[in-house]
């Protein structure tokens, strides 16, 4: 395991400072604000400490509600809504300066056999013959004029290894493509074998790229260039099938709709044996400067 992975995990543990609450610590992202990906990890984790272990993660829908402040810590308190026969819910609020931040529900089932079908996994290049974020950044460091920020990408990627099958947003600005993003990604080393630690790490790295389709119908590089203001509205996952967060993953990423200073992300994450994983759908801020 490197210990840029060992660092995020014990980022997303978190300390019991009561029954139902725990505190997290925070760091800083690419924007200079939580990550978001950051906050719903630590909330999912806050809620799983409070499910039986024979339960495992099946959905989960959060909204962002102010930005996080990455020099303090943040306070996570769990309601136990509901714990039936095979599901159990819980309400986790991300408390930061004495305010709301973050707000999630999320719901736990045990295993069950039922019917089965699933959307057929699109055709993607191989992970391992597509270039590393150290490879890639390079090439757009004139785009990229921020040094800073290249270098926390850079931090972000030593984590997880995620991997563009075409070019970024930031790496064709000015030129209108289809709404539509591929990327493959995984853990920089192997992890455990606890079923909740790879649903945290993939919601984790979920909300790194969702919005990127959003850019490409628009020419425009994003948070990382400067030519869009953009954050996180709400987000939602729906685990439909067992995964590791350590193995190959891709992310398919598409954006049906942008308007009114909004843009939605809709997102399958497939194995790469082909099944389907994970659905995702997030909301975000995407504002042109004036």
């Amino acid at each position: 395991m490197s210990q840029a992975l060992e660092s995020l995990l014990d980022l997303l543990d978190l300390e019991r400072i009561e029954q139902d609450i725990f505190r997290g610590q925070s760091r800083s992202a690419v924007v200079p604000r939580v990550f978001g990906g950051q906050v719903a990890a630590q909330a999912l984790v806050a809620a799983g400490r409070t499910v039986p272990e024979d339960r495992h993660a099946h959905s989960l829908h959060a909204y962002f509600l102010r930005p996080g402040d990455p020099g303090a810590p943040i306070v996570y308190t769990v309601d136990r809504i509901r714990d039936g026969r095979s599901f159990t819910t819980r309400r986790v609020v991300a408390i930061q300066h004495g305010q709301p931040i973050f707000h999630l529900s999320a719901s736990f089932q045990t295993y069950e056999e039922g019917m089965e079908h699933q959307a057929a996994m699109p055709s993607a290049p191989d992970p391992e013959t597509l270039p590393t974020a150290a490879e890639l950044l390079p090439l757009y460091a004139d785009v990229i004029k921020d040094p800073v920020v290249v270098e926390r990408l850079l931090e972000a990627r030593e984590s997880v290894d995620l991997r563009y099958v075409d070019a970024p947003p930031y790496g064709t600005v000015g030129e209108i493509r289809e709404p539509h993003s591929q990327v493959w990604f995984r853990t920089n080393g192997k992890l455990a074998d606890d079923p909740l630690l790879h649903v945290v790490l993939a919601t984790y790295v979920s909300d790194m790229t969702l919005l990127d389709s959003i850019l490409l119908a628009h020419g425009r590089g994003g948070w990382v260039t400067g030519d869009v203001v953009g954050a996180s509205l709400d987000h939602a996952m729906w685990f439909h099938r067992p995964f590791r967060a350590d193995e190959w993953l891709l992310y398919d990423q598409e954006s049906p709709s942008a308007s009114g200073g909004r843009g939605l992300g809709q997102a399958r994450i497939y194995t790469q044996d082909g099944r389907l994983a994970i659905s995702v759908i997030q909301e975000g801020v995407v504002r042109v400067p004036r």
